[in-house]
């Protein structure tokens, strides 16, 4: 039954998850946590973080922890990736074909326009969703998190350096 479940709730994902990775986190969220209850807040935020720091696709790599996590079982892993790529892959196909004989058609034109702000907003709604009680404990997080942003903004550092950054920071601070 729960791959039955698993495998709808990611073809669900996958086909709804417009914007890539970090918009569909809040779907995601909504279904692994709210809605069937496969994970708590704290276990998805670990996950996210997770399949951050892991090389791929962090909506492909979450769907595969969160498969092992709510099965046990590595077909659970399997079910859920495979199941949040097949939309995508089927859609691109088609769009590909079709983006090639279109892409100067002036509806194309304004449909894309459409969904570039929606896109920021939905991954702005993610990072909403992220900032938790669960993520934010004490005073020590909140100051990783501005020194991490403004490391990022302002100097443009690689997401590699700032992951091992932070990692060293949470060493210091929290040992």
């Amino acid at each position: 039954m729960i791959y039955w479940q698993l495998l709808w709730v990611y073809l669900k994902i996958g086909i709804l998850g417009f914007g890539g990775g970090y918009a569909m986190l809040s779907l995601i969220q909504h279904e692994v946590v709210d809605k069937y209850h496969w994970l708590d807040l704290k276990s998805f935020t670990d996950i996210v973080a997770i399949s951050q720091m892991t090389p791929g696709p962090i909506g492909i790599n979450s769907a595969t922890y969160i498969g092992y996590s709510a099965t046990g079982s590595i077909w659970g892993a399997v079910v859920a990736t495979i199941a949040v790529c097949l939309p995508s892959f089927l859609m691109v196909l088609v769009i590909s074909y079709c983006f090639v004989k279109f892409k100067t058609n002036k509806f194309v034109k304004a449909a894309f326009a459409g969904l570039r702000p929606m896109t920021i907003s939905l991954i702005a709604a993610a990072v909403l969703l992220l900032i938790n009680k669960e993520n934010f404990i004490d005073y020590k997080s909140l100051i990783i998190f501005v020194m991490s942003f403004i490391l990022l903004w302002k100097y443009n550092l690689h997401p590699i350096s700032m992951i091992c950054l932070a990692g060293v920071a949470g060493l210091i601070l929290y040992w």
